[in-house]
Parts: C-alpha cells; sequence; structure tokens
C-alpha cells in the first residue's frame, strides 16, 4: 500500500535522498585523505554539510552550532591550523567535476567575483571596482574557472586578486600569512594559470570564453590559441581590429555591415525562452598564431546595442558554434549566484590567505556535490508538467530529507546564548577601553 508518506518519492523519481547521502559519504570518503587526523576528517564532512544548511548567516560559529559543537575553537583551528593537503584537495575538486561532467566539448568559463569587505587587513582587500557591488567599493576580488558541458557546469578552480598595494607592503602580506615568493598577477594572468593548470591535469575541453577583461588581454588569447583551444572572448567597442582594410575600432566595423551580413541565431534558452540576437562575423588579420580568427558581433534585436567578441578556432567552425560558445558565457554567473546562495561561498570572515583558500575550496566542494547530484537526477525523467530538479531545489531537498538535523537540546541551545553573549560583552569592554584611551590621548 502506498502511503502519503510515500507519495512524493512515487512521483518524483528523480528525488533519491538516500543515493544523495551516500553520494556525499562518497565525495567525503574520497577527500579523507587529504587530512592528517580523524577529527579534521569528521569536521570536513559537519563543515560542508552546514555551508549547504541554508543557515541565515553562514560563518565559524554558526557552523560550530550547526554540527553540534560546544565552541567555535574548532572550526577556526580547522581552518587556520589544521594539517591539510591543500592542493591535493584542490585536485580532487578538478577530478570530482571532470569525472561527472567531462565532456570533451567542455567550455572553461573565467570571471571574477568581489566580496564586500571592511577595514584593511584582510587579505587582497583594498578599495577596487567588483561587479558584486557594481561599484568601487573596499573589497576582495578573486578569479575563477567554470567548467561548463551540456550535462552541468561547476567551479574547477579559484585564485585571488592581490593588488599592487599589497605586494608592495611586506609587513601587511606578512600579516595576512601572505605566501613570500608569491608576485604580481593581473586577473588574465591569473586566469591563464588556472586554464592551463586544468589543461596540464588532461582536463578535456575545447573552447574558453570569457568578458571584456580577458579578452582585452593578448597574453591571455595567444595562450589559448597555442594550447589549441577555441575561444569567444568579449571585447570593448573601441577594441582595435586589424583587418584587409587597416586597424579599425570594433564599432566602426559594426556601423558599416550590410544587412546581408547580419544572422538571427538563438545564444541558448533562457528562462523567458531563446535568447534570439543578430550576429556577425568579420576576418581580422595580422595574426601570428594558428587558427581561424575573427570579430564575432553581437546586435540587440530589440535596441540594437552591440556587443563584440575575438574569436579563434583551429579549424573553421560555424557562426552558430561561436554563437553558442558565447551563451555559455554565463554559467560562471549562474555559479557565482547558486554558490553564494547554497554554499556560503562569499560569507567567509577571515583574514588570513590560507583561512580564505580553505573556506572557498569547501563552498567550491559544497557547490560541486550539489551540481553533480542536480545533474545525476536529470537522468530521471521528471514526473509530467514538472521542469527538471533545479540546484536550488536540489539543496532544500538533501537538507531537509537526506541531511535533517534533529532540534538541539534546550541545554545546548542555551550554552551557546551564553557563549555568545559572553564574547560580546567582552568585545564591547574592549571597543570602550579603546575609545576612552583615545580620548585621554585627546
Amino acid at each position: 500500500m502506498t502511503t502519503r508518506e510515500d507519495q512524493p518519492v512515487a512521483v518524483c523519481p528523480s528525488v533519491d535522498p538516500d543515493g544523495w547521502l551516500e553520494a556525499f559519504e562518497g565525495l567525503a570518503g574520497r577527500l579523507d585523505r587529504r587530512f592528517a587526523r580523524p577529527e579534521s576528517r569528521r569536521r570536513m564532512r559537519r563543515f560542508l554539510r552546514g555551508l549547504m544548511a541554508g543557515l541565515p548567516r553562514v560563518n565559524c560559529w554558526t557552523l560550530a552550532e550547526y554540527a553540534g559543537e560546544a565552541s567555535p575553537g574548532g572550526m577556526q583551528h580547522f581552518l587556520a591550523e589544521a594539517v591539510w593537503d591543500d592542493d591535493g584537495l584542490r585536485a580532487d575538486l578538478r577530478d570530482y567535476v571532470v569525472e561527472r561532467l567531462g565532456d570533451p566539448e567542455a567550455v572553461f568559463v573565467f570571471d571574477e567575483t568581489g566580496d564586500v569587505k571592511k577595514g584593511s587587513m584582510t587579505v587582497g582587500v583594498q578599495r577596487q571596482y567588483t561587479g558584486t557591488a557594481g561599484r568601487i567599493e573596499n573589497a576582495q576580488v578573486a578569479v575563477y574557472l567554470t567548467y561548463a558541458t551540456p550535462t552541468g557546469h561547476a567551479f574547477l578552480d579559484n585564485a585571488l586578486y592581490m593588488p599592487r598595494s599589497w605586494m608592495a607592503d611586506p609587513e601587511r602580506r606578512r600579516a595576512a600569512g601572505v605566501p613570500d615568493d608569491l608576485t604580481f598577477q593581473t586577473k588574465p594572468a591569473l586566469a591563464r594559470r588556472l586554464v592551463e593548470t586544468a589543461l596540464d591535469a588532461g582536463v578535456p575541453g575545447r573552447w574558453a570564453t570569457g568578458d571584456e577583461v580577458y579578452g582585452n588581454d593578448p597574453a591571455l588569447r595567444a595562450t589559448l590559441a597555442r594550447r589549441e583551444l577555441g575561444y569567444v572572448l568579449a571585447v570593448a567597442k573601441t577594441h582595435q581590429i586589424d583587418t584587409k582594410a587597416g586597424r579599425r575600432k570594433a564599432i566602426d566595423l559594426a556601423v558599416t555591415l550590410p544587412a546581408t551580413a547580419w544572422n538571427r541565431i538563438s545564444a541558448g534558452s533562457g528562462a523567458k525562452g531563446q535568447r534570439l540576437y543578430d550576429w556577425a562575423l568579420i576576418a581580422t588579420t595580422g595574426q601570428d598564431l594558428p587558427g581561424q580568427h575573427h570579430l564575432l558581433i553581437r546586435r540587440n534585436i530589440t535596441t540594437g546595442e552591440y556587443a563584440f567578441y575575438r574569436t579563434h578556432h583551429p579549424t573553421p567552425v560555424p557562426l552558430a558554434t561561436y554563437v553558442r560558445v558565447a551563451g555559455i558565457r554565463w554559467n560562471v554567473e549562474d555559479d557565482f549566484q547558486s554558490s553564494k546562495e547554497l554554499a556560503a561561498l562569499d560569507e567567509h570572515q577571515v583574514r588570513r590567505w590560507t583561512s580564505w583558500h580553505r573556506w572557498t575550496l569547501l563552498a567550491m566542494l559544497a557547490h560541486a556535490f550539489l551540481a553533480v547530484t542536480t545533474a545525476r537526477a536529470h537522468d530521471t525523467e521528471p514526473a509530467d508538467g514538472l521542469i527538471p530538479l533545479t540546484v536550488n531545489e536540489v539543496r532544500h531537498l538533501i537538507i531537509q530529507l537526506a541531511m535533517p538535523r534533529p532540534a538541539p537540546a534546550a541545554g545546548f541551545v542555551l550554552a551557546w546564548s551564553w557563549w555568545r553573549r559572553r564574547h560580546q560583552a567582552r568585545a564591547q569592554a574592549s571597543h570602550y577601553h579603546r575609545q576612552a584611551a583615545a580620548l585621554q590621548l585627546n
């Protein structure tokens, strides 16, 4: 007999809480070897669960309370001092994503995201433009590499951008634990390093894409071409293009094209239907690199607004192929949004180099687990009238069905209330003491 409790699983065959929990334990089990002590292995599992738990606020305090620990000290030590094989764990993230989502036609997508911060001592922070806020703010900025295939997409790697102001300040670097041998690298240089690391590790892929920050960098374009990776990289309208008629601005080429040069093609499906634009392709000259090189132009069919891309591929490909790759660039925006909302990528409250890298690495692993789980669920057809499971819905179902948390005992809740209020009282007293000292000096 089918009960009411059984009914949801009966009508949603793609929902498999037991299988999801088994898959999570399988991922955690392969990560165990990267931690020196059993306590760290257990805490790694609790940390990953906490990142995905949908807590209103995520930091070492709330993670420790969610995990049933008596204080935040263990979580803080785990991030800052515990013995990890950080590079090995990063390789595990890459291998896990490729094993589940790997495809020879995959697209590497790079982009940066910023986390607004207060103060001046958090590693990498300075006043700089961040797309997250849409303006110049006091922020950290990091470059991320997304791996996108028809099956799904997830982060492969990341790199913290260290501004020149930090690189020129040894005392500040030392206080934040920045490695002594670290040198300044631009965002395109960081992207180049990330994609070359992936290619050297044997990650399959055919294309790369990114916004103007990356498309305007000739060294990145040259590296991708020499690695025989096709690319569709956005460039500014003032970007200089070499043609048979000489060097011209991209916008000047666009406005002189005849009507017959344009083709209406979808850049992919969106929430409200196909993303239709008019597209044109112009061959470029003056390249000292192998392969086919073009300027790809996109025109909005409603506003007439233009967008421009430098393209390359080792062999000739149709215009529609370049358009498809251009449309895939938005996958990284999806990953930023979902990893921040569902895996607390941006909620770290840490100041030092090691802690920042460990937090974001664990958040990328949690997000990759959600992305892979969602991709696997798509192998099972949904019931009539339902859209396929989304990453957001999978996370919700996992924390409700596969990883439910028992209600904590009253004594535990009260102990944490006491801990928080004691810490806040000490912080308040410290602020008052500093304020009084400053007034005496004045």
